[in-house]
């Protein structure tokens, strides 16, 4: 079977877990050569091991430019220009505005906002001289709505949001295109954190805490990583290439 990816270098950040693992296994599975970022060394190995195709993976904090230019130079080094770049390093946290800080306040913009655009600059200038890049941002279904006590993390997803819809107009007449997916609770280490931090500030049991989260779902469950993905995955492959500018739901019906 031919692997339409092949012959591609995809770089993934957020690599080590949940759906930044699910992303790059399916990316691999079609053949592109993968880099992992992530900030720990250790897991980033752990997780490679486990993937088709030997990864590179390199190590930085997506928040600091310097490192991500390194760690960029270092990807391609390795493997060649980085041509399809998945921005999916984030951090979801809550806390009322009332009880927000300025320093909560940019520790969240700087992991969900910020390093998308640190990254996104790294890869576009040879993307440009290429003619050819896809760029997919995994942000949120709090980038196209509200949550209560997530208004840090839902401007920053929103500001995603607005990246991707700007500049893949910027970049409508090359070959590259820019989108987003936004996953809705998704059964990751992640959300199992959300559901422990519910529990020790509600009272609630672990299992009424998940059945919260499970109800912003209309299907009444949670999102598994292999469906975001392959969401991904199909914005990266041949017949494709109209679609762009784009924040797709994956959420069960959550946004219309």
């Amino acid at each position: 079977m031919t692997q339409a990816l092949t012959g591609r270098h995809a770089l993934v950040t957020g690599a080590g877990r949940g759906i930044g693992a699910a992303i790059a296994r399916a990316l691999a599975e079609q053949g592109a050569r993968v880099t992992l970022l992530a900030r720990t060394a250790a897991q980033l190995a752990e997780t490679a091991t486990a993937l088709p195709g030997l990864p590179n993976t390199v190590v930085a904090d997506v928040t600091d430019a310097q490192q991500v230019g390194r760690a960029f130079a270092e990807a391609r080094e390795r493997a060649g220009e980085i041509q399809i770049l998945v921005n999916n390093a984030g951090k979801a946290v809550s806390r009322a505005l009332a009880k927000s800080d300025d320093e909560f306040w940019q520790q969240v913009l700087a992991v969900n906002l910020s390093a998308v655009h640190h990254c996104t600059r790294a890869v576009l200038p040879a993307m440009l001289e290429a003619n050819w890049g896809r760029i997919i941002n995994v942000s949120s279904t709090a980038g196209l709505r509200g949550y209560a006590y997530c208004t840090a993390y839902c401007a920053a997803k929103h500001g995603v949001v607005g990246l991707t819809r700007a500049l893949a107009l910027e970049v409508a007449k090359t070959g590259i295109t820019v989108n987003a997916v936004c996953p809705g609770y998704t059964d990751t280490g992640v959300v199992r954190e959300a559901v422990a931090n519910i529990s020790a500030k509600t009272g609630r049991s672990e299992t009424e805490a998940r059945e919260k989260l499970v109800s912003f779902n209309p299907q009444q469950r949670l999102v598994r990583p292999g469906e975001v993905a392959n969401a991904v995955l199909w914005l990266c492959l041949p017949g494709s290439e109209s679609i762009t500018g784009q924040s797709i739901a994956i959420a069960g019906g959550e946004v219309t």
